[in-house]
Formats: structure tokens, sequence, C-alpha cells
């Protein structure tokens, strides 16, 4: 794995980008610990769902440089129907929100328009508002910096087994969508990242 992320900095990539990786930390943890012993020096991204336990990302704190998290669900109810029985989605989604931002801060580019630390939040929006966008922004807004980075995301598709239920059986409408943004601007964030 080492040898493969310095190919990876060797060919150009901007990033390391690590996805849904928790159940691998250690073994990433150590990769990573082998290649910048050799030279690895672009950012490492952990992309995530935001499932996370503090004490796995406390033991990231200062290898990671640019969190990728997903704020899913604000809705304990939503999280437990669609996403079986994640009822405590909401509640450790927040407390890993906060301690990313703790340990990287804000994401905003360089001057060469990338980035190389922060914390960029995806939210997707979801039909008959099973995600929650309003309560998540105001989250958002309320517990970290009004100028977090947060991509409100629009490409939401059904599938699989979506047609078993009806309130995510259908894409967003285009109001939906726009109602998201707004609620976002409401909550007073200004970096908003809008799609289409």
């Amino acid at each position: 794995m080492a040898d493969m992320m310095l190919r990876q900095q060797r060919i150009g990539c901007h990033n390391i980008n690590f996805v849904t990786p928790t159940h691998y930390s250690p073994h990433i943890v150590f990769a990573i610990d082998i290649a910048a012993s050799r030279g690895l020096r672009i950012p490492i991204v952990y992309n995530t769902s935001g499932w996370e336990r503090i004490e796995i990302l406390r033991k990231l704190g200062g290898i990671v440089d640019i969190y990728l998290p997903d704020y899913k669900y604000s809705n304990k109810n939503m999280a437990s129907i669609y996403s079986q029985g994640a009822d405590t989605y909401p509640e450790m989604v927040q407390n890993a929100l906060i301690e990313m931002n703790r340990q990287v801060g804000v994401a905003k580019p360089a001057e060469d328009g990338l980035l190389y630390r922060g914390m960029i939040i995806r939210h997707l929006v979801m039909p008959n508002n099973v995600s929650g966008t309003r309560d998540a922004m105001r989250w958002i807004a309320r517990n970290l910096p009004r100028n977090t980075y947060v991509n409100i995301m629009s490409q939401y598709r059904p599938s699989y087994r979506a047609d078993e239920y009806p309130h995510i059986s259908r894409r967003i409408t285009r109001r939906e969508y726009e109602d998201a943004i707004r609620y976002a601007r409401e909550a007073g964030l200004t970096n908003i990242d809008i799609q289409g």
C-alpha cells in the first residue's frame, strides 16, 4: 500500500483518497507511516459515511489532511428506517463532524485551486425530506464555522429496493433541491457547493 501511494504521487495525483476506510484504519496508518518516511507529501483524504467513533478519529489526528464525511440524516427515525436500524447515526455523525473540524478546520482552496487541508461535508438531498436537510443545515450552522464547506448533492437516484419504500422511490424534484439551498442560506452557511 505504501508503494502504491508513492506511485500515485509520482504520476501526479493530488491526494490519496481512502473511501469507507475505517475497518482498515490500522493498516492504512501503518502504510502512511512507511510512505511518509519515504517521501509521501500529498494530502491524505478520509472519505467516509460519517458513521465514525471519536476514539478512532482521535487516532487519525495529524495523519488525515482532508475529511470528506457524509451527513446523511438529521433524524434518527429516518436513519433507522432507511439504513437498517441506524438510529444513532445523527448523534454519531454530529460528534464526528465536530472532531474532524477540530483536527483540520475549514477547507479552503490554496492559490493553485487545490485543497490541502480541511473538511468538506456532503449532504445528499432525498425526496420527501428523508435526509432532514433543514435540520442538518441548522445543526452545521450552530455547531461549526459558518464558512464550513458544504456540498449539497442533487444526484439521488432510487435503485435496488427503493420501490418498496414510497418516500424514496423517486428522484428529487427541482423544488426540493432549491429548498435545500435555501435552508443552507437561511441557516447562515456561506460556503455552499451547489450542483447543476
